[in-house]
């Protein structure tokens, strides 16, 4: 993480419900404005993840997109707006992150994270949020984050149902066994054509609002220490019976 400059009589004000949190405080704070957050995809998770980390006071901010904003993403992609349409993604959160919290510092990567690119693309920060779309981008996040010794914030959606894990493989558990990783999880990616888009199946709008909140909260909770991270659980949301489920999973490796 970055040297941090002291926090300005501004930025006492703005994060004054955070400070008066025993458990983040001005050093939590200080914690979250030096934080270097890499997000893949400004899309329906990334949208409320940029959002929240912004307003928490993330001081870097890094978006991979490189889509352009359609008026089909309106329904849930809501960093975006009407005015935005064919605007590159990137930017356009870009200029909501100003709007929301001029202090965080916004970095942009306008390509698509692949395998030769995502060890390079995350060593430049200190957590990754992964919300991508599909299986080609998640292993290349979770390899190199796996590589890189980055904690990786994984979450996917899908109609009505969620899903949220943190990886840090790279560490033990208080067991002394290593954490699982996402090939734990997820040993090769389903068949083509087996699990559909979102544009094939549909999602509710406000179900990725939900789990890129979720998102959010374990970053912070990984920038300050705070709390009981995700890892070796994997929390699942049932929209429709307003359910969580949480199922640990651990390491296959010996």
């Amino acid at each position: 993480m970055a040297i941090a400059t002291p926090l300005t009589d501004e930025e006492l004000e703005r994060y004054a419900r955070h400070i008066v949190l025993p458990e983040i405080g001005g050093s939590g704070q200080q914690k979250l404005k030096r934080a270097r957050v890499l997000v893949i995809g400004a899309g329906g998770l990334g949208a409320p993840v940029l959002e929240y980390l912004a307003a928490a006071g993330v001081g870097t901010l890094g978006i991979v997109d490189d889509d352009t904003v359609s008026l089909s993403n309106l329904q849930r992609q809501v960093i975006h707006g009407t005015d935005s349409i064919g605007m590159a993604k990137g930017e356009s959160a870009r200029q909501s992150i100003a709007r929301i919290n001029p202090n965080v510092a916004v970095e942009l990567h306008d390509f698509r994270m692949a395998a030769e690119n995502a060890a390079a693309l995350v060593r430049a920060y200190d957590i990754v949020v992964d919300g991508s779309d599909n299986f080609e981008t998640r292993y290349a996040a979770a390899d190199a984050c796996a590589a890189e010794k980055k904690p990786l914030v994984h979450a996917a959606v899908g109609r009505f149902d969620g899903s949220l894990t943190v990886l840090k493989p790279f560490e033990t558990g208080a067991d002394g066994q290593p954490n699982p990783s996402y090939r734990d999880l997820f040993p090769e990616a389903p068949p083509a054509g087996l699990v559909p888009s979102c544009a094939e199946a549909g999602v509710l709008g406000a179900l990725t609002g939900v789990i890129g909140m979720l998102q959010a909260m374990e970053a912070i909770k990984l920038i300050t220490g705070i709390g009981e991270p995700l890892v070796g659980r994997l929390l699942l949301y049932d929209a429709l019976a307003a359910r969580f489920d949480t199922i640990r999973y651990k390491s296959h490796r010996p």
